[in-house]
């Protein structure tokens, strides 16, 4: 048996989320698996790093998964991706394939991600990236969003930041960096997040309440009672899924 890790690319825009689901075929993963079982001639099942919710991109998911095939041949993997590629749908893309150990998961072995939330701020929103980025036309605050970013950064009980209400394991979370980046020249606003790992939604709140003290519907200030709080209410709202892509995953 062989194993492989992969990096795949989406554009979730049209797809019910990363997670093959029993009543729908509409699913990253399902595609994914769907196609690599034709190819291959059996049946492939893939494990990706973490969920994407519907309507959620990346750039840089992680995924494996076993098979009987050698995928390799004179030219390495060129061929295999080539074909992979043209029989997948054209807003999903497989980047890379590499060997790995069969002891390799993709989501138990991840140590590090990095997620990206995308604003336009242009006054009436940029129509080639309707699907692909929030619209706020509103200024934002950056000086306030920055310091309500400080404040989010390190090791905290993230359950504000979190939509499931019932989750059973532990909600610390270790935020490395969360860098507000601004593309004056297209009117963008970048939110970019690392951490050790994130919850069920916790990027898009997260984003939600900085774009908050952007509005000034609240301060940076606010930022460690809500942590300390523990309790969804307290945080601000969940970003639309449209504006947040999966950037990269990282392993020992």
């Amino acid at each position: 048996m062989n194993s492989y890790k992969c990096i795949t690319a989406y554009e979730g825009t049209r797809y019910n989320g990363w997670q093959k689901q029993g009543n729908t075929a509409n699913t990253i993963q399902g595609k994914l698996e769907e196609t690599f079982s034709k190819m291959l001639s059996e049946p492939i099942e893939i494990t990706g790093s973490g969920r994407t919710d519907a309507g959620v991109h990346a750039l840089g998911q992680v995924f494996h998964f076993h098979c009987i095939k050698n995928l390799s041949n004179h030219s390495g993997y060129s061929d295999f991706l080539s074909e992979i590629n043209g029989y997948l749908p054209k807003d999903i893309r497989i980047l890379s394939i590499a060997p790995c150990s069969d002891r390799f998961h993709a989501r138990l072995n991840a140590v590090q991600k990095t997620y990206q939330y995308r604003i336009d701020c242009s006054v009436y929103g940029n129509l080639f990236l309707r699907s692909t980025t929030h619209h706020i036309p509103e200024p934002l605050d950056i000086p306030a969003i920055q310091k309500g970013a400080r404040l989010l950064t390190g090791t905290h009980d993230f359950k504000s930041f979190c939509s499931s209400k019932r989750m059973k394991k532990s909600s610390i979370r270790t935020i490395y960096e969360i860098n507000i980046e601004k593309d004056l020249e297209h009117d963008l606003l970048f939110f970019t997040f690392t951490g050790n790992g994130f919850l069920y939604n916790m990027v898009r709140i997260l984003s939600g309440t900085l774009i908050e003290i952007g509005l000034g519907i609240r301060t940076p200030e606010e930022i460690p009672a809500i942590l300390t709080g523990c309790s969804r209410g307290l945080a601000g709202h969940t970003a639309p899924a449209k504006g947040l892509f999966l950037m990269s995953v990282s392993y020992k």
